[in-house]
């Protein structure tokens, strides 16, 4: 959505639970993402996320956008080659990740110009999943492949990493948004004062 995701979400959730027949006292585990994506759409997300933490008393755990899309594509699928996953910035830019073959991360999540992708990429062919995947394979033609389901992730996917990083009693922080450009606004400037 580009707007209204405030007003939709917390619908969508209830719409959720009563289609699997599920109250919030039946779960024992909240997900969100927390980016990169949308500075708006990350915050929403968030606050919506805590919020309902706060109110239900259920553990809260944060997935990255990068390692919800690469879960999509197991290791057994990658054929031996790395990941890249590209998010759309809405910008010239992609935010990127790359995982190994057998399916650790490589290297911390960047925003990358179309200009420094070769410098981003590990040598060699790589498999490419996100929903910027095949604006990033044609950036590198020849050299990456799409992987299949290269779009939104997966909520079982993120239910599934969430459940895997969580164990029952664990303490957790909250999660925090993960930026990798700054914001499109700025603060206000402090009036000036005539004297």
């Amino acid at each position: 959505m580009e707007r209204g995701q405030a007003e939709a979400l917390m619908p969508m959730i209830d719409d959720v639970l009563a289609e699997a027949s599920m109250r919030f006292a039946d779960l024992d585990l909240l997900a969100v993402t927390v980016g990169p994506g949308s500075f708006t759409g990350v915050r929403i997300g968030l606050a919506a996320a805590r919020g309902l933490a706060l109110a239900t008393g259920l553990p809260l755990v944060g997935i990255t956008s990068f390692a919800a899309a690469a879960a999509g594509v197991p290791p057994a699928r990658r054929g031996g080659r790395p990941l890249a996953v590209a998010l759309d910035s809405k910008r010239e830019e992609i935010f990127l990740q790359v995982f190994a073959p057998d399916g650790p991360v490589l290297a911390a999540g960047v925003m990358v110009e179309r200009a420094a992708i070769e410098a981003a990429l590990p040598p060699g062919p790589v498999l490419v999943a996100g929903d910027a995947a095949a604006r990033l394979v044609s950036w590198v033609p020849g050299r990456a492949a799409l992987a299949s389901g290269t779009g939104l992730p997966d909520p079982g996917d993120i239910a599934r990493l969430a459940l895997a990083s969580w164990r029952p009693g664990q303490t957790l922080s909250p999660p925090r948004p993960l930026y990798l450009r700054a914001p499109d606004t700025t603060p206000p400037r402090a009036a000036k004062v005539a004297g």
